[in-house]
């Protein structure tokens, strides 16, 4: 059986990696004014466009996710001939609409594939399956790379299935942002109340940064610490922790609102990358998405992986 894969273009693994292993992006549209951006993963044109296009106006654009009838165009027209199954792995179904999208897609596609399938010659059913990421970021990259793992392995779709639902309920993402106001900015928009205005402008004063939590869908501070390098090293050292205690997965990934090689230079760095490589864990590093940088501002950090279980506690980051 060809089982594949298909993320939305926030899920923050690198596009090479992506191309590599077969993985369909799915673009978000980024727009401002009357101009559009197809965010398509790749680092170079993202950073291109939200230095030169969006600049000071970042704070109006918006993202239009991928729709359901725009779902129904890859599926019918490419993927259905492509594979017998595929899992499309989705953001969270709390901070987008794909997840809604691709689910009333599913139905059309289900109904309408078989003349296009026996037109090619192909027999056999085609299945396809939504996974809830409960994540986001560099939370559904931990879902997509075991799930390629369990494909090149040969295991069964309901083993991958279950694999991924399971990945899904135990991925931790962690994000710490630089600009709170733009952070406020762009949650209001969403009808988020969860950062009221004083709480930004104090924060923004003090120059206090939340380290934020992504959880079975559901968001909240987890932490905070004085400064951003403060709160990358609390970041760092927690994760290099969870490492050392044993992930469910092998896998850290990082992502960055800019060059890579500012997340290298942060302090708490090398610490996570030592960690990763004692015990057996695939660090990988991405340009963080365009979709992401317009909802949370550029040079922000993220931090994702699969864990058990567990409260998470926070150094103080100094």
């Amino acid at each position: 059986m060809r089982i594949g894969i298909t993320v939305d273009s926030s899920c923050d693994l690198p596009r090479e990696w992506l191309d590599e292993h077969h993985v369909v992006v799915l673009p978000t549209t980024v727009k401002i004014d009357n101009t559009t951006f197809a965010d398509e993963r790749d680092p170079i044109a993202t950073l291109r466009f939200y230095r030169e296009t969006l600049g000071d106006k970042v704070h109006s654009a918006t993202t239009i996710p991928f729709s359901s009838e725009q779902f129904r165009e890859v599926y019918l027209n490419q993927l259905v001939t492509e594979y017998d199954f595929v899992f499309s792995i989705v953001i969270s179904k709390t901070r987008s609409q794909i997840y809604e999208n691709a689910t009333k897609a599913s139905h059309e596609i289900l109904r309408y594939y078989h003349p296009i399938r026996e037109k090619a010659g192909l027999k056999g059913i085609f299945q396809m399956r939504v996974i809830d990421s409960k994540s986001a970021f560099v939370g559904p990259a931990i879902a997509v790379q075991d799930g390629v793992r369990m494909i090149a392995a040969g295991e069964h779709h309901n083993a991958i299935r279950e694999r991924l639902e399971f990945l899904a309920d135990n991925t931790y993402a962690y994000m710490v942002p630089r600009d709170l106001f733009h952070l406020r900015a762009s949650i209001v928009k969403r009808g988020d109340k969860s950062l009221p205005w004083h709480r930004a402008a104090l924060g923004t004063l003090l120059d206090i940064k939340p380290i934020l939590q992504i959880y079975r869908g559901d968001t909240g501070t987890a932490g905070k610490a004085k400064g951003f390098d403060n709160a990358a090293i609390a970041l760092f050292d927690y994760a290099a922790d969870r490492v050392r205690k044993g992930l469910l997965a092998p896998y850290v990934n990082l992502s960055y609102g800019g060059e890579l090689d500012k997340l290298r230079a942060l302090p708490g760095y090398d610490k996570l990358a030592r960690a990763c490589e004692e015990h057996g864990a695939k660090m990988m590093e991405a340009v963080m998405s365009i979709t992401a940088m317009v909802n949370v501002g550029e040079g922000a950090l993220t931090v994702g992986f699969a864990s058990p279980p567990h409260e998470a506690k926070f150094g103080t980051g100094h």
